[in-house]
């Protein structure tokens, strides 16, 4: 062998071994917060970014650092300061590479999302700057139409592999034609034939250039999708910060500032700069994310259920759509209605999400699916209910809605259907003519309160109750007939004995808190229905 060809292989396999080593190295720190400190006090950092810049050459180790990366620089103070100018270099030549392939945008999109994290140390006049090349970056990843590319790779490997097996054969009956005259020989050739044609049919691995390909822009898609979403948030209390709010009945600062995770609300309070909030208006990341809430495409999906190693390719189409679903939700509650396309896109993706859900009679087994549609669904009724905007769901379809996600063991879902409700509900007790449905919501309502074994689901019911109750004639006669008083009254005593027994050994600081404001609310809402009780019936 030549010294430069031994050169190289040993190169490879020095690489090789270093690869294995990051991807270990990033699997370890993902779970272990003790790992990540070694991490920091070892010095790791300057020897991945070491292997980082070697992506013109080994695009592979470039990606397994990348996402080594992302992992240990999010919400790592101390490796921050780590961070000098020429590790900065490293990350934004990597990010700014002009490679085209599917890995290489994989490999700028985890880059990206490392550069974000970043962000503290990053002057506040080169902010701007980043914060939209970054979204640009994303931009760009999410405008691709994943679904036409796994279909063009599975027909470029489907030609490959025909390709091949004609060559195989070809030189096969080449062979065959020879006067082979030791019975041996032509044995053994045989034996050859045999096993190169089993080796042709055979599934290719998944290291394949173009299952790598296809992974790879489909994995590009829900990075972006996620590191936009924790583009939406700022940072939540600190543990202190819990301890210093009082969890009394006056605790209106609480209500503001905590919310359950679990219940279908954010922990950490949405909030974007104004440099975010620019970029994504301006990179048109919205109307991106709403085109990539629909279902995955038919053909791709069709085509990957037909082989084994392309199955898997399913799953990541389905959690793309989810994650677009939950980053939908975000923009929903924290853009304006005219960069959102105004009222009319706002009623085009509600006539979009209907669709969505109802187009599948099964959707309620989904439940990951029905969790971020819900959430998605739900601030968007929000939104339109405070702009009085009007939506094409009905209100029959949106109690169907709820039938189903009320019997889901997904507590997010649980609670999500129930906001809809109380918003839908909200706006019909406005309305003349709501009686009956008024009185179909407020029935269905108080099945939840009184049967869901979750905390956190009863107090999204009765908080439901209080916004659909609240005021307007239709509610009022409803709330009478539907016996709305006499059943909270009894159910007053059996919530605050489930908040004091199950309270601090369920549920956290935050969820207690909001149960706790939501109690106070109950107190004050059975009075209110008391003195509307007593002017409707005397």
């Amino acid at each position: 062998m030549p010294p430069q060809e031994k050169k190289e292989q040993n190169r490879n396999s020095i690489e090789n071994i270093a690869n294995e080593a990051v991807n270990v190295l990033w699997n370890i720190c993902e779970c272990s917060s003790r790992a990540v400190s070694i991490f920091n006090k070892e010095g790791c950092l300057e020897i991945v970014l070491k292997y980082l810049s070697r992506f013109p050459t080994n695009v592979g180790l470039a990606i397994s650092v990348a996402y080594c990366l992302q992992t240990v620089t999010e919400d790592n103070v101390e490796l921050l300061k780590s961070f000098s100018a020429p590790a900065l270099h490293v990350l934004e030549s990597a990010m700014l590479s002009p490679g085209s392939s599917m890995e290489y945008i994989l490999l700028k999109t985890l880059v990206a999302g490392t550069v974000w994290n970043l962000k503290d140390i990053i002057p506040s006049k080169s902010q701007a700057e980043i914060i939209n090349a970054i979204l640009k970056i994303l931009s760009e990843v999410l405008e691709m139409d994943a679904g036409e590319m796994v279909i063009q790779m599975k027909e470029a490997e489907t030609q490959r592999l025909k390709t091949a097996a004609e060559t195989e054969e070809i030189l096969a009956n080449t062979n065959g034609g020879d006067l082979i005259e030791d019975e041996e020989m032509e044995e053994m050739s045989q034996k050859r034939k045999v096993r190169r044609k089993t080796f042709i049919s055979d599934l290719l691995p998944p290291t394949d250039k173009e299952l790598r390909e296809a992974i790879a822009v489909l994995t590009a898609q829900q990075t972006a999708l996620e590191i936009i979403v924790n583009m939406c948030y700022s940072e939540g209390p600190s543990d202190d910060e819990w301890e210093e709010l009082s969890s009394s009945d006056e605790s209106d600062a609480c209500m503001e500032r905590c919310f359950s995770e679990d219940g279908g609300q954010l922990f950490s309070p949405l909030c974007l700069s104004h440099e975010v909030h620019s970029a994504l208006t301006n990179c048109l990341v919205p109307k991106t994310i709403f085109e990539k809430t629909a279902f995955p495409n038919s053909i791709a999906v069709d085509l990957c259920s037909k082989n084994p190693t392309w199955k898997p390719l399913i799953r990541k189409m389905n959690t793309i759509q989810c994650r677009a679903l939950v980053c939908l939700q975000s923009l929903l509650s924290l853009l304006d209605v005219e960069h959102l396309g105004g009222a009319p896109a706002l009623q085009a993706l509600a006539q979009h999400l209907s669709q969505l859900l109802f187009s599948q009679p099964d959707f309620a087994k989904h439940v990951d699916f029905l969790e971020a549609a819900s959430s998605a669904l739900r601030a968007l009724l929000q939104t339109m209910a405070s702009r009085n905007i009007s939506q094409c769901m009905t209100p029959a379809q949106l109690v169907t809605l709820c039938r189903a996600g009320v019997r889901s063991s997904n507590v997010g879902v649980r609670v999500n259907v129930v906001s809809i409700l109380g918003i839908t509900g909200s706006v019909l007790a406005k309305e003349d003519g709501t009686l009956e449905t008024l009185k179909t919501i407020g029935c269905f309502l108080l099945e939840v309160v009184t049967q869901d074994p979750s905390l956190v689901v009863v107090g999204e019911a009765l908080d439901a109750l209080f916004d659909v109750f609240a005021d307007g004639k239709e509610a009022e006669r409803a709330s009478v007939q539907i016996k709305l008083l006499s059943a909270l009254k009894e159910f007053q005593p059996v919530f605050k004995m489930k908040i004091r027994k199950e309270g601090k050994s369920k549920y956290s600081p935050d969820q207690l808190c909001v149960l706790d404001n939501v109690k106070m609310n109950l107190r004050r809402f059975v009075a209110y229905q008391e003195t509307v009780e007593k002017r409707l019936t005397t």
